[in-house]
């Protein structure tokens, strides 16, 4: 028999297999961090491009008087679910504001992607939605008393709480809205915040602090990123940018160019 023939039907060696894995082992460890910080980018991308369209959406909304509870002819700002057409939206019930009907007063057509429909519930019982790797959550304000304004947060699933609606007249001036990541460092890392004010403000979440969905400290609250000028706990406190301890959750919060 031909000694080459022989070796050639002999297949690899197993110096030669080490080789290669050791050759494919290198290739992966260069490939696969750009991968992951792509994912990131591109994630972190469309979180910015959703809050952005989320206040647009609320503006749209808004000038259309779709949702108007108090019926004082001024249109009021919406949870996900309202906006999304797949939650009631509130409605007007002799002058009062009142849940609407399933299968009655949603929007039609909707302000936003019927994916904002996909409501689930957060770490505290609260609605948010999950998508490109990114937690958003909206706030509603509800009714000051003593100069402060209270947050009213989304059903679990989807749209306004029995027992607990917005206020009609502050929700036509107030909301908020922030993203963060599902898993911080593998599905994205910052987080972002936007309002009624139109400004996007991101925190860069270093230490992980916004993640998920698993503890109530994991998720911001409604006051992270503004002012804690007026002692906090109050959504018509001004925002605040460029300085850690001026915001109620200590972090520097920053604005998105």
């Amino acid at each position: 028999m031909n000694p080459s023939s022989a070796r050639a039907k002999s297949g690899f060696t197993l110096t030669e297999l080490m080789i290669v894995i050791a050759v494919i082992a290198i290739v992966a460890s260069i490939a696969l961090p750009k991968l992951l910080g792509a994912k990131l980018t591109a994630n972190e991308s469309a979180a910015i491009s959703t809050m952005r369209a989320l206040a647009s959406a609320q503006a749209q909304l808004t000038s259309t008087g779709a949702i108007d509870s108090d019926a004082d002819g001024a249109g009021e700002y919406a949870f996900l679910g309202e906006l999304s057409g797949l939650s009631p939206a509130r409605v007007s019930v002799a002058g009062a504001p009142a849940l609407g009907a399933p299968g009655v007063d949603e929007l039609d057509p909707s302000i936003v992607s019927v994916s904002f429909g996909n409501i689930q519930t957060d770490g505290i019982g609260d609605g948010v939605v999950t998508r490109s790797g990114y937690v958003f959550k909206m706030f509603l304000p509800g009714t000051s008393a003593l100069g402060i304004t209270p947050a009213v947060t989304e059903a679990p699933t989807g749209g306004a709480v029995a027992g607990s609606l917005p206020d009609p007249n502050n929700s036509e001036l107030l909301w908020s809205c922030y993203a963060w990541p599902a898993a911080t460092d593998r599905s994205g890392n910052r987080t972002f915040f936007i309002s009624q004010e139109g400004e996007l403000l991101a925190y860069d979440n270093r230490d992980g602090q916004y993640s998920g969905l698993v503890t109530p400290a994991s998720i911001p609250s409604f006051d992270a990123a503004l002012s804690n000028i007026t002692g906090g706990a109050d959504m018509a406190a001004p925002i605040a940018t460029g300085g850690a301890g001026v915001t109620n959750d200590g972090n520097t919060w920053v604005p998105v160019q």
